[in-house]
């Protein structure tokens, strides 16, 4: 059976940093932290389902048809 290889671990605090820029926010270091705090914590609770093997017969996401 193939398996696929394990997504590299996210890097939040760059992510973090990304969406001030884009999003135009100024956060200090205090919200920042509880960011990455809450960012790792979602994370860690999607793990298990990202990690649930799909059968490789199934779409991973829907396909729009006109």
């Amino acid at each position: 059976m193939k398996t696929t290889p394990a997504a590299a671990p996210a890097d939040w605090a760059a992510y973090i940093r990304q969406m001030e820029a884009v999003l135009a926010l100024e956060l200090d270091d205090a919200r920042r932290q509880e960011l990455l705090t809450q960012f790792s914590r979602i994370a860690a609770m999607a793990q298990p389902l990202m990690d649930l093997p799909l059968d490789p017969r199934l779409e991973i996401a829907g396909v729009y048809h006109a």
